[in-house]
């Protein structure tokens, strides 16, 4: 059983995003039947990474949003 998937990768929530690379690890570790079989696998665990880091530098940014948002509340303009 191969862990590629075809739902595109720009489409998945963070969470399916990891859970298939977690499977994809899964099966290099174990070894692929084909070398095509394996750079297939290693392409997809590569975009499946890189879509996982794209939604945790969106999460960063939101929080560092929110921080300075609420720093602009505690402190008003003029009040240094």
């Amino acid at each position: 059983m191969s862990a590629l998937n075809d739902t595109p990768v720009d489409t998945l929530s963070f969470e399916a995003a990891r859970d298939e690379l977690v499977k994809v690890v899964a099966e290099l570790e174990q070894g692929s039947p084909t070398l095509e079989n394996s750079l297939a696998l290693w392409e997809r665990g590569e975009a499946l990474a890189a879509r996982c880091e794209e939604w945790l530098l969106g999460a960063k940014r939101r929080l560092d949003a929110a921080r300075a948002a609420a720093s602009d509340v505690e402190t008003p303009a003029g009040d240094s």
